[in-house]
């Protein structure tokens, strides 16, 4: 039993050296940025730099049990630490969308860009156990699940076969080092911000301020609200203390305001004072939709079209260009968006757009500022990253599970 045991931890250990070593020289970009799945009070201060090595240090612990083996579960938390569901935009249908009834060992992941009935071919061929879809196959309600609709039935195909589906869609779209910026490293290194600005989730989001006697009148009145309240954590601090009373401020999340303006209202002070202000919700920088990059060497329209080809692996690219621009013009600026960019591009100053897909109307609009335009179609400015996220995916999980690329799934559009 004890040399048993010491193979185990040998193994063990190797197992998260490799690991180590593997995260620590990235491809293009570092690993995803510990994830906030809630953004951290202002009072904290604790520097980048280790919570990116907490965030390493977790997902090594959590990724490489004794048995080899991992669940659901525990997949969908190494998912969440990559790239957080808050990130995904308000209207869209992310996360896990299928769920098999009978838990069971994760052992195969496929993943692709939109699941259509000849990639689920070939995850039943594989006996997949989950798929990562980019695009949700499940995206509007669903009254009934019955054979007409193509959708339907491969909801219906994955129950039975016992696989999961999971989409992140648009939180890969605005995480830190997802798709966009892994769609505008394609014409090479540069200034990079975000177009629209991801915010974060403030812990309190309503503030309370008013006027007491004294400190003692604050200490009753702190008891009545923890006794109307007591599940929810609430914050105050004095403002100031002055002939006219003791200025105290209390913060407050969105279910715990009413308890709370409702136990002050019943003291003389609070009653007469009282104000309620929303506090905003903070930036996540270098998390949102769109990406803005100053070239650090400008290239030729001509030039930017060839690297577009050679990072999205395509042999033709639409081009659209700008007013007064010609394919020797120089490009400076790039904007990009993936998928169906127009509504994050509208209006962005820049010399180049990159996205998947813009309306007739929409390029014209861009053209006539004087932007160039370059389109890929929807998918082939997305699923290029699929690579990109396998790699980070797979380091860490235990050596036992397989994270394969679909050979089925492509754009549905072709030139001919």
């Amino acid at each position: 039993m004890l040399i048993g045991c010491k193979k185990v931890s040998w193994r063990l250990v190797t197992l998260i050296h490799r690991r180590f070593n593997r995260i620590s020289q990235p491809s293009f970009h570092p690993p995803f940025p510990p994830p906030p799945p809630s953004f951290p009070r202002q009072r904290t201060s604790t520097p980048l730099h280790l919570l990116f090595s907490s965030s390493v240090t977790r997902s090594l612990s959590h990724s490489a049990p004794l048995t080899g083996l991992m669940d659901l579960k525990e997949v969908l938390e190494v998912l969440e630490q990559l790239a957080p569901l808050s990130l995904a935009e308000s209207w869209d249908n992310v996360g896990l969308l299928v769920e098999p009834s009978k838990p069971h060992p994760i052992k195969t992941i496929l993943l692709t860009n939109d699941l259509t009935e000849p990639v689920m071919e070939e995850a039943e061929a594989m006996s997949c156990d989950l798929i990562i879809s980019y695009h949700p196959p499940l995206f509007r309600p669903i009254k009934r699940l019955v054979q007409r609709d193509w959708k339907q039935r491969l909801a219906v195909r994955a129950v039975e076969g016992g696989m999961a589906v999971f989409s992140p869609h648009t939180s890969w779209d605005s995480v830190k080092g997802g798709v966009n910026d892994w769609l505008v490293a394609g014409l090479g290194s540069g200034q990079v911000s975000v177009l629209s600005q991801a915010l974060g989730s403030p812990p309190h989001s309503h503030k309370l301020e008013f006027t007491i006697r004294n400190t003692e009148e604050l200490k009753t009145i702190m008891e009545e609200l923890k006794t109307a309240d007591s599940r929810t954590v609430l914050q105050h601090s004095v403002l100031s203390s002055d002939s006219g009373g003791v200025h105290v401020s209390v913060t407050c999340c969105d279910s715990a305001l009413t308890p709370t303006v409702q136990t002050l209202l019943r003291h003389p002070g609070p009653s007469q004072s009282l104000s309620i202000l929303q506090t905003q919700k903070p930036p996540l920088p270098g998390h949102g939709q769109g990406r803005l990059s100053v070239l650090d060497q400008p290239v030729t329209m001509t030039t930017a079209v060839e690297r577009m080809k050679s990072h999205l692996g395509l042999s033709h690219l639409r081009l659209a260009l700008g007013v007064g621009k010609s394919p020797e013009s120089s490009v400076c600026t790039v904007a990009v968006c993936a998928g169906s960019g127009a509504s994050v591009l509208n209006g962005v100053g820049a010399d180049l757009y990159i996205t998947g897909e813009m309306s007739h109307h929409e390029v014209l609009d861009a053209v006539a500022r004087g932007t160039s335009v370059i389109l890929s179609d929807h998918s082939n400015s997305e699923r290029g990253f699929l690579s990109v996220f396998r790699e980070r995916l797979a380091v860490r999980l235990p050596d036992s599970v397989t994270v394969a690329l679909s050979k089925a799934d492509r754009d549905p559009l072709e030139v001919v």
